[in-house]
């Protein structure tokens, strides 16, 4: 404890001095004054002296703090307590601080405040304060609040599913007042926030020698102990970072799903059957977290002891963040096609009625009970699922290099691998492969042109394009398996049909074009005679 000093004729007694603030209100011996008012010098007592100049304040000792005490912000704080951290805990909803103190942290390190400057002032410098709160208008809200309490260096860390511009825009916003900001991505849901997240921070990067540590020892940690965080990038990277592992994860379960619907529908399989191939594919390449919970998923039983999952309504929602990615493949030109078609089939889903009704008026293929080889089919479903997320994570990378090509972002791609090697809801064994190719070729264009996955997807085509083909028969809905075929016999063609759009294009819009024999060349013809040889001016569509 430490005295501020002594007003005149006053000799406070510390013993006798207890917290500064009671209930947000300041309080003179026994006399409490309103929450916006503090005691004034006339109020000072021999031993019972509360004027700021008196006051006996406790040292700052939280090495972080967390505002938003939702379940993930809770367990967040919790992971850090068990690793040695302080933890000061704030919510706007203050009376949730003291449930939190008395239930799910009694016992442990973790302090409260009723008041944001309370919050600040228990915070050793720089100052460290983790935002996890619902993206958009609260962040800034909450920033624009701090910002006056806050000194030079101090470290506002965005953990929420913010946009990554919104991220870009903050860190040069208050890198003009002197703090820093850090927009991190955090997967892993509500047991990896509690028992080890992957953890994406990017921004200023002055910041991260002060997070370092906390972040680092808060992952996942992998292999011989390599945490599951490291820097990511400048600016808004770490959450354009998250915003593909989201969307990456949209592709993921979709091809799950198809691989569901074919054995449910085209094999005819029962529920505790296909839990047993999906437990059996978790020994494979497979291996991941979404394959495991599917195969418990299948297996469940509702409380009447019928199977829960055919009781769900057949309607995915979604927050946003993969159609974030979808919209950065086609604003920044990159074939980003298995996680667009991923996101376009959450929303015919959500088409329920209209579904209902048109299976009622729309014919498909006759209906066949299956003849073949039930085990070689699913061995072929499974292969046809790995080439396909074989394919969705190159595309992943596609749009992560181009992105950092755009910002100037110097982004360790291997390193990334690894981040979401643990802890993340996409963590599996196939992103160490990831890592491996990186590490052989930090400069790799596309994950197809590693021996490692070119091999892969040969091996697995003659079953993914048999799959395809049967499921198409039966009429079955397979958008990201279809698209993700599609792209790779598309990457590997030397020549496609865009010939002839672009002759279409000069035709009907003078928009020219290149001669194979003349490139960087534009060349408009007068198709028809009477069109003239004005062409338009050059430009990309």
């Amino acid at each position: 404890m430490t005295a501020r000093g002594l007003c005149p004729g006053s000799r406070p007694e510390p013993s006798r001095v207890p917290e500064q603030k009671r209930n947000g209100a300041w309080w003179d011996g026994g006399r409490r004054f309103p929450r916006a008012e503090r005691p004034s010098r006339a109020w000072c007592r021999p031993g019972r002296c509360w004027c700021l100049t008196c006051v006996v304040l406790p040292l700052p000792r939280a090495d972080i703090a967390l505002i938003g005490l939702a379940v993930m912000g809770q367990n967040l704080i919790l992971n850090m307590n068990d690793h040695g951290f302080v933890v000061c805990a704030f919510n706007r909803t203050v009376s949730k601080v003291d449930d939190f103190l008395a239930n799910e942290a009694k016992g442990t390190k973790v302090i409260g405040a009723h008041s944001l400057e309370e919050m600040v002032s228990k915070l050793k410098k720089p100052r460290r304060i983790i935002l996890l709160v619902k993206a958009g208008s609260a962040v800034d809200d909450f920033i624009n609040k701090l910002v006056p309490l806050l000194e030079t260096g101090d470290i506002i860390i965005d953990g929420g599913n913010s946009e990554y511009r919104d991220t870009t825009r903050r860190c040069k916003e208050l890198l003009q007042k002197g703090l820093l900001f850090v927009g991190s991505g955090v997967s892993g849901g509500e047991e990896g926030a509690r028992y080890g997240p992957s953890l994406m921070p990017g921004g200023s990067k002055e910041a991260w020698p002060h997070i370092k540590t906390i972040f680092q020892s808060i992952a996942a940690k992998v292999g011989s102990g390599e945490p599951c965080c490291d820097w990511v990038g400048e600016e808004g990277a770490g959450h354009f970072v998250k915003m593909v592992h989201n969307g990456i994860e949209y592709g993921d379960m979709q091809l799950i799903c198809e691989a569901y619907h074919l054995m449910k529908d085209v094999v005819g399989m029962d529920h505790d059957e296909m839990s047993q191939v999906f437990e059996e594919w978790n020994n494979t390449e497979l291996d991941s977290f979404l394959i495991e919970i599917t195969a418990n998923i299948l297996k469940f039983k509702d409380k009447d002891g019928k199977y829960l999952l055919p009781k769900i309504r057949d309607s995915a929602g979604q927050k946003g963040t993969g159609k974030w990615t979808a919209i950065s493949a086609l604003e920044y030109g990159v074939p980003v096609t298995l996680i667009g078609e991923a996101v376009f089939a959450r929303c015919l889903s959500s088409l329920k009625d209209e579904r209902v009704q048109a299976s009622k008026l729309l014919n498909g293929p006759k209906l066949t009970q299956f003849s073949g080889n039930k085990k070689a089919f699913l061995e072929d479903i499974r292969k046809a699922l790995y080439a396909s997320k074989i394919i969705s994570y190159a595309q992943g990378f596609m749009l992560l290099r181009q992105a950092a090509k755009e910002f100037g972002w110097t982004l360790n791609y291997g390193g990334i691998a690894l981040m979401w090697r643990g802890g993340c809801i996409i963590r599996s064994v196939f992103l160490g492969k990831i890592k491996d190719a990186f590490d052989r070729n930090p400069e790799l264009q596309n994950l197809l042109l590693d021996d490692f996955f070119k091999t892969a997807v040969e091996k697995c085509q003659d079953s993914w394009r048999h799959v395809i083909s049967t499921g198409v028969q039966h009429g079955i809905p397979m958008p990201c398996f279809t698209t993700a075929l599609s792209f790779y016999d598309g990457y590997r063609h030397e020549v496609l049909p865009a010939n002839l759009i672009q002759a279409q294009r000069d035709y009907f819009g003078a928009h020219t074009y290149e001669l194979l024999s003349k490139p960087g060349v534009f060349i408009h013809t007068n198709w028809t005679g009477h069109g003239g040889n004005v062409s338009s001016s050059a430009y990309n569509v």
